[in-house]
């Protein structure tokens, strides 16, 4: 199959699960040539996900004009700067120092992006992201961090590592309890190829595919 079959596979999939607003699939083309990226691209697709923010910026440095990239892998303050201008999104704020400093490179290079908090909810020590306590703490003041060129878009969750399936709901609904307890507003980005129709099903607003779509990736 195609790229686009398998996208509209995964989109027909979606829409019968929720058909009044279906989670917005992200097409993770990390480790993909771009070639595969170009074929998407020429189907329709927009919106694209990279974990590594060198490799995106060598893939897609002066083409996202007619897309939308996501950065999906933790961010660290050292190379925080080289998300700016190419990332629309990032996914992975995991920590109070990591979102005081995305605020100061956006401000300083006077660039837009918008974020989500990344969330450690299965409790595994392999995971960054914000502890539950540590989470909420911050929501409670989250509009003290509102900045002219940074914008708080939600929360973000991965599932736990043996893909136990009772444990991946139980994570995905708890992030949505969350959710719906402080910003109602905020979407969720939870969910990726072996998980996604859970995610679908606990409240998903972004969902994360790489495999599914484009086959196995380049070592």
């Amino acid at each position: 199959m195609s790229i686009i079959e398998n996208y509209n596979k995964i989109l027909k999939e979606l829409r019968n699960l929720r058909p009044n607003n279906p989670p917005e699939i992200i097409s993770v083309s990390k480790k993909q040539p771009f070639s595969k990226i170009e074929e998407a691209i020429q189907s329709g697709i927009q919106k694209f996900g990279e974990n590594y923010i060198q490799e995106a910026i060598e893939k897609f440095e002066g083409k996202t004009s007619n897309i939308e990239l996501h950065h999906i892998g933790p961010v660290q303050t050292n190379n925080l700067r080289k998300l700016f201008p190419l990332f629309a999104f990032t996914h992975g704020v995991g920590s109070e120092k990591v979102l005081i400093e995305l605020n100061k490179q956006a401000e300083k290079r006077k660039s837009k992006i918008k974020y989500f908090l990344q969330t450690n909810l299965t409790g595994e020590s392999t995971k960054s992201g914000f502890l539950k306590k540590d989470l909420t703490a911050l929501l409670e003041k989250i509009s003290l961090y509102e900045s002219e060129y940074t914008e708080f878009i939600g929360l973000m969750a991965m599932g736990p590592t043996n893909e136990d399936p009772i444990e991946t709901r139980r994570v995905f609904r708890e992030l949505n309890f969350i959710r719906n307890d402080f910003t109602k507003n905020a979407k969720l980005s939870m969910g990726m190829s072996g998980d996604y129709l859970i995610a679908a099903e606990e409240g998903s607003d972004y969902i994360r595919i790489g495999s599914l779509l484009f086959g196995e990736r380049i070592q």
